[in-house]
């Protein structure tokens, strides 16, 4: 491509994405740092200090029985651990237990059993920050149209390397003409920020298109995987009547005792068989953590009926979640993540000055610049 195609490819993919970047990076700032917030406004809690020396470890069907309790018309849908909180156990509840929503998020101690907090769903500024970085309030369609604007941010990216480095090539790297006319100061600021955070970008814009292919991510694997494994059992009725959630999560700890729950389906949801619980296990560290390993476990015997991986695109798309919020590396990464989000901010900006200053900019002028660009190139 020349010089033309490629200022073409950068000007109007930056235009066209660059009002909802810089709404993702913003709503990302708190999002960041959004466990510490929850703790800060106390929707999440810490598991209580206790005798010295107790490990005893509560009755799972127990804290089931309670949650079922505190919402009698709604059902257990799943159990959900953290690797980083082994002492918390969360319930999550919905109208059905095929239910695409969830109505109550329970927080338990998972070594006395007792109720610590409810999780305030659809309310709240965290709330409305997830939804706005998610899906603008569009559900499905919001979230893909903000994966295509990842796909958007980082064509602009890579042609505006092909349109800014011949052109850099004459100036000190760093430079920037504040004698010169604003325009001149503003293209770089911009394009000296636009290298800083550039890697950051790709990362940051990769990461969110693929997280954006969550549903049809985890649907392609309901339709392949997941109905393989469950195929043995197509012609066995669902199961009905009480099911025994502690002897599941037990079997599935005998299947993998290196592992600990990441979270686990009740049968008949959408990551489960109508026969079936199934555990999604997890390592210790903030990789293997992401790397679930299944076990299926038979809801009226307790026996395990398969284990399995999930797919490599599954495992992808879980890697690449706390990678886009910068959760691999404690508070130091937040902190660099936090940074690179508000120089990246600033570049966004300063592309919208550029451009509003250009259309005051004569043809003439216009043309010569090109012309000079491309002399530079050559």
């Amino acid at each position: 491509m020349n010089f033309r195609a490629w200022y073409a490819v950068h000007k109007w993919t930056s235009l066209v994405s660059t009002l909802f970047l810089l709404l993702l990076c913003l709503t990302g700032l708190p999002l960041i740092f959004s466990h510490e917030i929850n703790h800060a406004l106390g929707h999440s809690v810490e598991a209580p200090a206790l005798t010295p020396g107790f490990n005893g470890r509560a009755d799972v069907d127990a804290i089931v029985a309670d949650a079922s309790a505190r919402r009698p018309t709604d059902v257990p849908q799943f159990l959900v651990a953290e690797a980083d909180e082994p002492d918390l156990l969360y319930v999550r509840l919905a109208e059905r237990v095929d239910s695409p929503g969830l109505t109550a998020f329970y927080t338990y101690d998972a070594r006395t059993g007792h109720f610590l907090s409810e999780y305030p769903l659809g309310q709240g500024f965290m709330d409305l920050m997830l939804r706005l970085h998610t899906d603008l309030y569009l559900d499905l369609p919001g979230t893909l149209f903000l994966g295509f604007m990842g796909l958007l941010l980082a064509a602009s990216i890579v042609s505006g390397i092909a349109v800014y480095g011949p052109y850099m090539k004459k100036l000190a790297f760093g430079t920037v003409r504040r004698q010169r006319v604003s325009r001149l100061k503003w293209l770089d600021q911009h394009n000296l920020l636009g290298i800083v955070t550039l890697v950051w970008l790709l990362v940051v814009g990769v990461t969110g298109t693929i997280n954006a292919l969550n549903r049809p991510i985890f649907g392609q694997w309901q339709a392949t995987e997941l109905k393989a494994l469950a195929a043995p059992y197509r012609h066995l009725p669902p199961v009905t009547g009480e099911v025994s959630a502690a002897a599941a999560l037990a079997a599935a700890q005998r299947a993998q005792p290196d592992m600990s729950l990441s979270f686990m389906a009740f049968p008949g949801n959408d990551f489960s068989t109508p026969q079936h619980f199934m555990a999604f296990m997890q390592g210790d560290t903030d990789v293997t953590s992401k790397l679930l390993k299944i076990v299926m476990i038979d809801a009226r015997t307790g026996a395990v009926a398969a284990t399995g991986e999930m797919p490599w695109y599954v495992s992808g798309l879980m890697l690449s979640q706390p990678l886009h919020f910068g959760d691999y590396g404690g508070l130091a990464l937040k902190l660099l993540w936090t940074g690179l989000d508000l120089l990246s901010i600033w570049v966004l900006w300063s592309g919208l000055v550029l451009w509003w200053k250009r259309r005051h900019v004569s043809a003439e002028q216009k043309l010569a610049t090109l012309r000079a660009r491309e002399t530079a190139q050559a």
